[in-house]
């Protein structure tokens, strides 16, 4: 890339959001830079929509984003889609049935609600650090009557974790699979579950097409194995110091982590 980039891609948790819940003034301000000069800012990240508008606010970002793991990339209030690939309803029953088989918590999302089968600890973090208030229903009949754009596993004992592997060999080729966590519960791992053919790398492709700037105009900055499709897809990738050994072997650099503002070194010598 020899001059500046149109477009900055970032991901969220473990790449802006550090242990603290915070993202560094640091890191903030950078991305302020790199809007004044001229360059898009988006954010890709395995939330869903309306737990990034915190974020989105305090970084004053507006345009098109990466939700759900790369299955809608649409406005910020999710109101313009740009593109989606939902969960087919056939794959919703089954993962409801599933869940209710084997005595496992699972969440689905539509675009904008949180379904859940009860109140527990998992809804306590949804509405604590993401804001999210949760639906409970009977997840059996859901897919008769609502769009499932992801599914999630959120587990925290080996009970759990082994219940989550069954889940994901049962369902194995028909759908797709990221395991993510945030610095701010590094004890619980985060299974999204989404169409087999999303990713991130394929949502930034939707994404530069309708914004008609070219992939090699496209930095890219990550942390997990989810972030690995959208750091090969990008023109320039970057993985911060506290990224998966997986995503540092397919990025171009490695800049300081999360709690070191990596996005602003990131911002600061590849952007501006």
């Amino acid at each position: 890339m020899t001059d500046r980039p149109h477009l900055l891609v970032v991901d969220i948790d473990g790449t802006l959001i550090n242990q603290a819940g915070v993202i560094s003034d640091a890191d903030r301000q950078a991305l302020a830079s790199a809007r004044q000069a001229g360059v898009q800012v988006s954010l890709s990240t395995g939330r869903v929509t309306q737990a990034c508008q915190k974020t989105l606010e305090l970084l004053s970002l507006d345009g098109y984003h990466v939700f759900f793991d790369g299955a809608l990339v649409s406005d910020t209030h999710g109101d313009k889609e740009v593109y989606v690939e939902p969960v087919a309803p056939e794959l919703v029953k089954e993962m409801a049935e599933f869940a209710y088989q084997q005595e496992m918590r699972i969440e689905l999302f539509s675009s904008m609600h949180l379904f859940v089968k009860q109140e527990d600890w998992g809804t306590e973090i949804r509405r604590e650090f993401f804001g999210l208030e949760p639906t409970v229903t009977d997840l059996n009949q859901l897919w008769q009557r609502q769009r499932i754009i992801k599914g999630t596993l959120v587990i925290r004992s080996e009970e759990e974790k082994a219940q989550a592997h069954l889940f994901c060999r049962y369902f194995e080729g028909r759908l797709n699979f990221t395991w993510a966590k945030t610095p701010v519960y590094p004890d619980a791992d985060f299974v999204n579950i989404i169409s087999r053919e999303v990713s991130k790398g394929r949502a930034l492709e939707e994404l530069v097409a309708f914004l008609g700037i070219p992939l090699s105009q496209v930095v890219a900055i990550g942390d997990g194995t989810n972030d690995i499709s959208l750091l090969s897809t990008a023109g320039l990738a970057i993985a911060v110091g506290n990224a998966h050994e997986e995503l540092k072997a397919v990025a171009d650099h490695i800049v300081p982590d999360v709690e070191h503002n990596g996005v602003a070194a990131a911002v600061e010598k590849f952007v501006l």
